[in-house]
């Protein structure tokens, strides 16, 4: 860093690790006793025949209108609010840049066994009862409650939010977990925060991992605002395999934040200890994702963007470097 001596560099660490963010609180994760029996991946069956243009929900579980306003949600940093459809059904909508890569990622993370929410992308959505100002997103609504490129997220009949969960519990499936971790650095979802983790239970049933957030995908390896999520360009450009060895394999993703992100040193070192997530990862666990990956057809990938309103070009580009990426992941 030429613009900055290596002593201001030392004092911006040392005051990082000193002071804690200025801001909401992060969520805490759950103890590990709260998590006894948490299931992370479960056997997909056949991975085939699975439908990545309607995702976990099936086009059963999709959007149906009219929607009315209930309230707006100020978690994150996108947009959201809450809706219900003339079903009675609760919906999170979001607005933004995430909203199409959320939709692709939740596709291609349950394809082989991981749970998801389910994620629903409308190209136009009209919401009644909207309210005259939002806190956030205000320019993206229009007067008559229109709007345009959304994702919609269904809110699951009986099901509880445990709490967060963290990368660094002691996971009883490491090999899930392992190849969970490949799954991030596939889509480079770089934004691994525990608080994007959540945990949920249906009455009876074991406990759930979810990463909950998955929607700053499919562009660049590091927060780099805007054009770090669903990026085509970013995406086919971003190195995915840094380094491979007899007994482990390291991703790019996440990687280290860009140097303008020092001048807010708290933030900029949450990122940094972010990227030993994508490394160090058992080479046989990043081969089992491989392969399970492999067994998905380029047409199944395709529906997964074309579910989220990309063109067809874009899709075809898409899924071609999804498509490389698997090709790597098994050649390890």
């Amino acid at each position: 860093m030429p613009w900055m001596t290596s002593r201001a560099f030392v004092s911006l660490t040392l005051a990082a690790l000193a002071f804690p963010a200025v801001g909401a609180p992060a969520k805490k994760s759950l103890p590990p006793e709260a998590l006894a029996g948490a299931v992370v991946w479960q056997d997909p069956g056949n991975i085939a025949s699975r439908d990545l243009y309607y995702g976990p929900g099936g086009q059963k579980h999709q959007p149906r209108g009219p929607f009315t306003f209930e309230k707006e949600d100020l978690d994150g940093s996108n947009p959201k609010f809450v809706v219900r459809d003339r079903d009675g059904v609760k919906w999170k909508v979001k607005l933004g840049t995430e909203a199409r890569p959320e939709t692709v990622a939740s596709r291609l993370v349950w394809a082989v066994g991981y749970f998801t929410d389910e994620d629903y992308f409308l190209p136009d959505l009209k919401v009644q009862e909207m309210p005259a100002h939002l806190h956030r997103g205000q320019a993206l609504v229009a007067a008559d409650g229109s709007m345009h490129d959304v994702r919609l997220k269904r809110y699951l009949k009986g099901q509880e939010k445990l709490g967060a969960w963290s990368w660094r519990s002691p996971i009883g499936d490491a090999r899930g977990l392992n190849g969970l971790r490949v799954m991030m650095a596939l889509i480079d979802n770089w934004d691994l925060k525990d608080e994007n983790n959540s945990t949920y239970q249906f009455e009876g049933e074991h406990p759930i991992y979810v990463v909950s957030d998955l929607g700053a995908s499919f562009g660049t390896t590091g927060n780099d605002g805007p054009t770090g999520k669903g990026n085509l360009k970013a995406y086919a450009h971003a190195k995915f395999i840094t380094r491979v060895t007899p007994e482990y394999v390291n991703f790019k993703t996440p990687s280290l934040p860009a140097l303008i992100h020092v001048f807010d040193p708290p933030a900029y070192f949450r990122r940094v200890r972010l990227e030993s997530i994508g490394r160090h990862i058992p080479l046989d666990d990043a081969r089992w994702v491989g392969r399970l990956l492999a067994r998905l057809s380029p047409g199944q990938i395709e529906s997964a963007f074309r579910a989220a309103g990309y063109g067809p070009e874009d899709v075809s580009a898409f899924a071609g470097v999804v498509e490389t990426r698997i090709a790597a992941l098994n050649k390890l």
